[in-house]
């Protein structure tokens, strides 16, 4: 079996030989020097103001992070218009998030970075994100959609999230203990601790949540729940005060490991209406462990006021087991499996069933170096950028059988060869280039940029039968492309509190090896809208529309694809989306004592194919001209309202997300292909002990709404019900 790629000596020497010896921007003073890299790593900034930024953008910051102290990135994002969320697992492990009508399947459609840098395990050769940063560990989240986003790839269209891990302090010694206990056995413990010395600068993270799940085994029981460890280390060395030149080099290192007893299996329409919270006894060996590890690379070097330079090395590895029920009495379940799995719970001694459990085993690899010269010349803010980026996944499975009798336990009957199912490495290289100028004439600032993207993708496929990859493989697929992505776009400052954006942008996203068409997706994507900021009163409203020349569909287990199907990817032709994001914020009584914050944002977005084809991609089907695209609701709304005093606060929040169909189609939803309009409700309330010290009380789902997140394989999955959790920190 090959080894997989590793990191080369040469690359991390040429890229810090690179970077300590080339030009890079000042700072203003020495002071700032300890907090430099942040900067480097993040969208927004002090030269990169989010008030004045040409496009839709949107800041999460620590305060409000720690108003709900979320666990799981997808209810921490449903405050930001524009971008779609699909629940699967009620905890977020693996989040389906989208943005302006890209789709949320395992967030492959929109960049997803970690202190600047790609954090899907194959962003290029297989982008459908089975790891996702532990988002209850970050310091700040940022969100940018539009024509801005034209340095950031490889997926131009939707948008961008990039989260800001734990940076180091710059005091001597600063850091914080969360701990919290909850329903269902759920357990978290949030620990950081570091500081900045004259020249040298440390933080330690570690974050660790789990839980025994909310759903029942039939017959057998078990653990539905998970564990995940996160543990993440930072040192910075900055360069010496008589130095010539400013300089920090910051070295990342990070790790994480899951165990989450999840299920592709859901209910049907009969047993989720009995009891949603229930699962199948023929689901009762599913399981994914996945280990995470990362080293990261920064160096930044200041030669003048003008002039900075930031390098950033990075080298991911990744790995993943979902081991799962595939097959039931050798149907699928997607098919009649499911159905299978049902009827032999409702009466056990009607005979015995074989399951097939197939061992989803992946191996990912994300590694590159990239580099941005920042340039600022009178009226002129200029950006130069270049990555070179290497991924790949290796597929390398097998498939364990295994029979269930009356008393509904599973015995494994015949143990597969590994290498037996799936048996096929999906690569990729690439080499992106790109250009911005940001022009200031007085209250009217133009941005124009350009990206270049050259791309190499190959599929080595050794067939069923070769386990052990030997001679030539059954296949062998090579292709490349390259694109040219211009985006320009324009703000006017009206007066104080008025601005006013518009923006153009071609939006791109690789042809994946599975591609059989080998056919990028493309689209030009435009906006305008306002923003206002007066005091307490902040609001953004932007339209928004794409209009596709060819649509994307991934094929994943997530979205209930055949076996020999998963990897594969679709071309859907023309699509028009269009759309409005609007947030508002207001924070009553500003000046008092005790005062009333307010948030809303609302989302609008209406989604059809503008041509007619047939696929044989299941959540499109047989295509007509008008058919909505499916898993995108109309209407999203999210509002919350809070009561802050000095030593406590409390907020409640609410986000109503619009039917939407599993299937394209137009018209009335059919039943079968139908998830109904629902409304989750969420409580935070916190106790200020000291200045350094709080306990907390959250409410998940305040109702204990029943409600279906996801149709996968045609079956129901649940949602997470009420859950509550009390905690403590302590902050030094």
């Amino acid at each position: 079996m090959p080894q997989p790629k590793t990191l080369s000596l040469s690359l991390i020497s040429t890229a810090l030989l690179t970077a300590l010896s080339a030009p890079a921007f000042a700072q203003e003073s020495k002071e700032i020097a300890t907090i430099a890299p942040i900067e480097q790593i993040s969208i927004f900034g002090k030269k990169n103001p989010l008030n004045t930024v040409p496009g839709s953008a949107h800041l999460i910051d620590e305060a409000e992070l720690d108003a709900f102290k979320y666990s799981d990135i997808m209810r921490t994002l449903a405050s930001i218009p524009g971008v779609y969320i699909q629940e699967e697992d009620g905890y977020g492990l693996r989040p389906n998030i989208g943005m302006r009508g890209t789709g949320q399947n395992r967030t492959e459609k929109i960049t997803i970075m970690e202190d600047g840098v790609l954090a899907a395990p194959a962003p290029y050769a297989s982008p459908a994100a089975y790891y996702f940063p532990t988002s209850g560990r970050m310091e700040s989240i940022e969100i940018l959609k539009g024509s801005s986003t034209v340095k950031y790839g490889p997926r131009t269209t939707g948008g961008v999230i990039n989260l800001i891990s734990r940076q180091i302090p710059e005091e001597e010694l600063a850091g914080k203990l969360d701990v919290a206990a909850g329903q269902d056995g759920f357990g978290k413990i949030h620990a950081y601790a570091g500081g900045q010395g004259e020249r040298v600068g440390g933080v330690v993270d570690i974050y660790r949540y789990q839980a025994d799940g909310f759903r029942d085994i039939n017959g057998v029981g078990g653990d539905t729940g998970f564990k995940k460890n996160d543990a993440m280390a930072k040192i910075s060395i900055r360069s010496a005060e008589d130095a010539k030149f400013d300089q920090v080099l910051e070295v990342k290192l990070k790790y994480s490991d899951e165990t989450s007893n999840e299920t592709y299996m859901g209910l049907t329409d009969a047993d989720f209406a009995a009891n949603p919270y229930s699962r199948y006894s023929a689901s009762q060996k599913d399981v994914m462990e996945t280990e995470h590890t990362q080293i990261q690379i920064n160096h930044i070097i200041d030669f003048s006021d003008n002039l900075t330079l930031g390098t950033t090395v990075y080298h991911n590895d990744f790995k993943r087991n979902w081991y799962k029920t595939s097959k039931i009495d050798g149907e699928s379940i997607s098919g009649d499996g499911t159905q299978i799995a049902a009827d032999f719970d409702k009466d056990p001694t009607s005979g015995d069933l074989e399951v097939d459990v197939k061992a989803n085993n992946r191996a990912y690899i994300s590694q590159g170096i990239q580099t941005e010269l920042n340039l600022y010349l009178d009226n002129h803010d200029l950006s130069f950028g270049a990555r070179y980026h290497e991924d790949e996944m290796d597929r390398y499975q097998w498939v364990d059988t295994y029979s269930m009798g009356a008393d509904q336990v599973m015995i494994m009957t015949e143990a597969g060869v590994p290498g037996t199912d799936s048996n096929r490495v999906d690569s990729a290289e690439a080499l992106a280039l790109y250009v911005q100028d940001k022009i200031q004439f007085g209250d009217f600032n133009i941005t124009a940029g350009i990206r270049y993207e050259d791309v190499t993708t190959r599929r080595i496929d050794w067939g069923k039968t070769n386990p052990g990859r030997d001679g030539e493989p059954k296949k062998d697929i090579s292709n490349s492309f390259s694109a040219w992505l211009p985006s320009l776009s324009a703000t006017y400052q009206i007066n104080g509190e008025w601005l006013v954006l518009t923006g153009v942008q071609k939006g791109f996203s690789p042809a994946a090896p599975g591609n059989a068409d080998r056919q990028e997706e493309e689209s030009w994507n435009y906006e305008a809208g306002a923003r206002y900021n007066a005091g307490a009163l902040t609001s953004e409203a932007i339209f928004f529309y794409s209009d596709y020349s060819n649509m994307h569909g991934n094929c994943t287990a997530a979205q209930g694809c055949d076996d020999d199907s998963i990897g594969d990817q679709y071309n859907g032709g023309e699509v028009d989306v269009k759309g409005l994001e609007f947030s508002l914020a207001y924070n009553f009584n500003n000046d008092g004592d005790i005062h009333f914050p307010v948030k809303l944002a609302y989302t609008y977005t209406s989604a059809e194919f503008a041509n007619k084809f047939e696929s044989d991609f299941d959540p499109w089907g047989d295509v007509v001209e008008g058919d909505k695209l499916p898993y995108l609701p109309e209407n999203m709304l999210f509002a919350s309202a809070g009561i802050k005093a000095d030593s406590w606060e409390l907020t409640l929040a609410a986000r109503y997300t619009d039917e939407v169909r599993t299937v394209a189609g137009q018209g009335e939803i059919a039943e079968e292909n139908l998830i109904e309009a629902k409304t989750i409700v969420d409580l935070s309330g916190r106790y200020f002990i000291s200045d350094v010290q709080e306990v907390y009380l959250t409410a998940e789902n305040l109702f204990d709404t029943e409600y279906v997140t996801t149709k996968i394989h045609g079956s129901n999955f649940a949602g997470k019900p009420m859950t509550v959790t009390v905690g403590y920190s302590y902050k030094f």
